[in-house]
């Protein structure tokens, strides 16, 4: 009987990453479900399809400390993990002369230096084993920085730098990874998108409402992922911007300058 693959997904309590929850279930995969809010993410396993196959493991991106031993405890859950999906994260709503230096390092914090984190922490568990694969939602804006999402934007662009690095460093010890670029996907990240002060946005943005459902975002992923895609732009027609900012920069940044993006 072939053993079941277990992923780790982490920011699953909501949005994609619940979403992804649902649809690694639905492929027959053993889940360890993390999030802040513990709560929340029993609510995912009991509507899992297999809730017997699926673990809660609370996390917080803001605490690198406890990192080791958190995956140690996913680890012991079914004895080894294959794949770790970084979905946990959060958004920016302000502009650059407004935003405190703390907002800054807070998206930093989490954003990028939990997920660096995490990844340090279970990379020795993959080089061991000879086999892992890294799912990482990033970004349309870890391809380009948009207004009003300017240390978001930064947190994205560095995961696609350490990332890229690590597929080359670790390429010879099977260990994939996998950049997921979504655009406009109707969650709640605008909701709680930090402002100027730190406080949330507490309002949907238009575009998000309009995007992708996590459903569909999901299916993506669970594609990009099992067929070992390197990189791919999830979305409507916003994934054009990536094609006109490689090819006309120039006209690329000039609708940028014009677009009412918040």
């Amino acid at each position: 009987m072939k053993e079941l693959k277990v992923i780790w997904i982490t920011g699953a309590s909501s949005g994609i990453g619940k979403a992804a929850a649902f649809r690694f279930a639905q492929a027959g995969y053993r889940l360890i479900l993390s999030a802040r809010n513990a709560e929340a993410l029993e609510e995912v396993k009991a509507a899992c399809p297999t809730p017997d196959l699926v673990k809660i493991l609370s996390l917080d991106l803001e605490k690198p400390e406890v990192m080791p031993a958190k995956t140690q405890e996913a680890i012991s859950f079914f004895g080894k993990v294959d794949t770790l999906l970084h979905n946990a994260g959060i958004s920016q709503r302000s502009l650059i002369k407004e935003t405190g230096l703390s907002v800054d390092r807070k998206l930093m914090e989490i954003n990028f230096f939990g997920t660096v984190a995490l990844t340090k922490a279970i990379l020795p568990h993959f080089i061991q084993n000879q086999s892992g694969h890294f799912g990482v939602v990033t970004s349309l804006v870890g391809k380009f920085g948009t207004p009003y999402r300017s240390a978001y934007a930064a947190s994205k662009h560095a995961l696609h730098g350490f990332f890229e690095t690590l597929r080359a460093e670790h390429f010879q010890d099977q260990i994939g990874v996998t950049l997921l670029c979504p655009g406009f996907i109707r969650t709640q990240i605008s909701i709680h998108a930090l402002t100027a002060d730190g406080t949330p946005l507490n309002q949907m943005d238009e575009a998000q409402e309009q995007g992708m459902s996590p459903e569909n975002c999901a299916d993506e992923i669970f594609k990009a992922i099992t067929h070992n895609k390197e990189e791919v732009l999830i979305g409507g027609k916003e994934i054009l911007a990536v094609y006109l900012k490689r090819f006309f920069p120039k006209l690329f940044s000039k609708i940028l300058r014009k677009a009412k993006v918040r």
